[in-house]
């Protein structure tokens, strides 16, 4: 029983790391929690199964589309909401950013409706629901073999885009010093842009395979999971993209023990305790570095 709470565990943990890559990432760059980008995993949701559903569209085309579209969107929030502030307090950011994210859930309330709705199954290949993998008492979904492959391909691409690309470099410098970067010759905003643009297109992959997964979306979807994303981006070290990674992880894993072991009812309340104990014990975060306020 063990190790299928474990699978179960990393299968989630996987999900919430992909989100929390999107709140570290921004983080990073301009020092903003954008509380927004759990609405926009919900969206990238909804958007592929309108793809599907109103245009006929398959699903994997679909998916490139919805993660486009975020993509976008991203850009568009970060030019509409947090553009105008880059000189304000950082209070201001952060009310305009739980004032987007208010705005996206009441928007999508208003499309698609208040009430949960399925993912478009027919769609999904039949193979998804069958067992990939079976031993002992535990079974592996091809569903989870799918978010497990989709999920580290998009890691993996990440970090070579941070690390091996010359925007990567420029999103780093960003990091450091951004006055610094600037006197450099980096277009600061067009690295902002493309930073909200990465992160949402990842946050609506993750959207899309929850929906998936679960069977089940809803214009609300966006705030638990947002929480939830924040928790494991802090629990991995806010500001750190493997930090993010592995705090995905360990929280997911943690509510699925938890679930198991105590009780449902709990998961939540047993995946933030983990978070406020290792806060307690390392302020940083897992993977995360102590630095001085930059200049």
């Amino acid at each position: 029983m063990l190790e299928q709470q474990l699978i179960n565990g990393l299968t989630l943990g996987l999900v919430y790391a992909l989100i929390a890559v999107g709140y570290t990432m921004v983080y990073g760059v301009i020092e903003l929690i954008n509380f927004a980008h759990g609405e926009v995993y919900m969206l990238g949701a909804f958007f592929c199964v309108t793809f599907i559903s109103a245009f006929g569209i398959p699903l994997f085309p679909a998916i490139v589309l919805a993660m486009a579209c975020c993509a976008a969107l991203g850009m568009l929030i970060d030019r509409i909401a947090y553009k105008p502030l880059r000189k304000a307090p950082r209070l201001a950011a952060l009310i305009t950013a739980i004032g987007v994210s208010i705005f996206l859930q009441n928007l999508a309330m208003i499309i698609w409706g208040s009430r949960p709705m399925p993912f478009v199954r027919k769609a999904v290949p039949a193979i998804f629901d069958e067992v990939a993998f079976s031993f002992s008492d535990v079974s592996i979904s091809w569903m989870q073999v799918f978010i497990y492959v989709v999920t580290m391909t998009m890691m993996i691409a990440l970090s070579l885009i941070i690390n091996k690309t010359r925007i990567g470099t420029a999103m780093r410098a960003l990091a450091q010093n951004q006055t610094s970067a600037a006197l450099m010759g980096i277009n600061v905003d067009r690295v902002i842009s493309f930073t909200f643009a990465l992160g949402s297109s990842l946050g609506a992959m993750a959207g899309i395979m929850v929906a998936m997964y679960y069977n089940s979306m809803s214009a609300m979807m966006g705030y638990n999971a947002g929480v939830k994303a924040f928790a494991a981006a802090v629990l991995g070290g806010i500001g750190s993209v493997p930090g993010a990674m592995l705090g995905g992880i360990v929280l997911g894993i943690a509510e699925t023990l938890g679930a198991g072991y105590i009780s449902s009812e709990y998961r939540d309340g047993l995946g933030y305790a983990v978070m406020i104990l290792v806060i307690i014990i390392r302020p940083s975060g897992l993977l995360g570095k102590a630095v001085g306020q930059k200049a």
